[in-house]
């Protein structure tokens, strides 16, 4: 079985985010970058399948610019076997990811398409939906466990309810949640190496895709600070503190 891996490069998830001067979005120059942890995921699960025996070849395929191929390398150092950049500068909103990533899909024939089930940046939780009914796969989303049967997948989701059971066939799709597994830290050997793995860049819009966006951002400004606490020293002053709070919020 051939494994698809997508993974996106966002903003560090240790970074602090700020917003640009002219609230035109947030600020990712000089900022450090790395690979979408719900994509983290999804590798070490494409990894550990090839590592069962259950995958012959893990290809992973990202979307963005050029210093993308950092998120690319990781995943190699990871386990993964060679790697595709589909190469654009523009902001791409979900569904023409979705639509490059039906078109690679096409052309690769993967068994099995793995994704995060979100990013840390946009938390839009759209692309696997999108590329499963684009390529009209049966899907699987919020995966915390993920078994090869005899005949396709068991997959184990998170619910509202707790957890959810699917059987389906291959290929499918699946989104991965943080549950699914602990992913590895490639050490320095497995990093040099991925220097030396198949990499293909391609341009976006090679693929025949309209990529033009569909919704107009207005303005982008960060959330209120935090109001700072204060300590009281006793049942009574927190109660007086608390009805202040209240006669001020029924004022308003």
């Amino acid at each position: 079985m051939k494994i698809l891996v997508a993974v996106k490069r966002v903003v560090d998830h240790n970074v602090r985010i700020r917003v640009r001067p002219d609230g035109s979005g947030v600020e990712t120059n000089g900022v450090r970058m790395s690979m979408n942890p719900f994509c983290k995921h999804a590798v070490e699960a494409a990894v550990q399948l090839a590592e069962a025996g259950q995958a012959e070849e893990i290809v992973v395929v990202s979307i963005g610019p050029k210093p993308a191929t950092d998120v690319i390398l990781t995943a190699l150092a990871m386990g993964a076997h060679r790697g595709i950049l589909v190469e654009t500068d523009a902001e791409l909103e979900t569904l023409a990811i979705a639509k490059l990533l039906a078109k690679i899909v096409a052309e690769e024939n993967p068994g099995l398409v793995l994704l995060g089930k979100q990013a840390v940046d946009d938390d839009s939780n759209h692309v696997g939906q999108m590329l499963a009914a684009l390529t009209g796969r049966p899907q699987a989303t919020f995966a915390s466990e993920i078994k090869v049967t005899g005949t396709g997948l068991e997959v184990t989701r998170e619910v509202d309810s707790g957890r959810q059971t699917l059987s389906l066939p291959l290929p499918a799709v699946v989104t991965a949640d943080l549950r699914l597994n602990t992913p590895r830290n490639a050490a320095l050997p497995q990093v040099m190496k991925a220097r030396s793995k198949p990499l293909v860049t391609r341009s976006a819009a090679d693929f025949g895709v309209d990529l033009a966006p569909r919704l107009t951002v207005e303005k982008i400004s960060p959330p209120l600070e935090r109001m700072a606490g204060k300590t009281v020293g006793s049942v009574a002053e927190l109660a007086a503190f608390i009805a202040g709070d209240v006669s001020q919020m029924e004022a308003l």
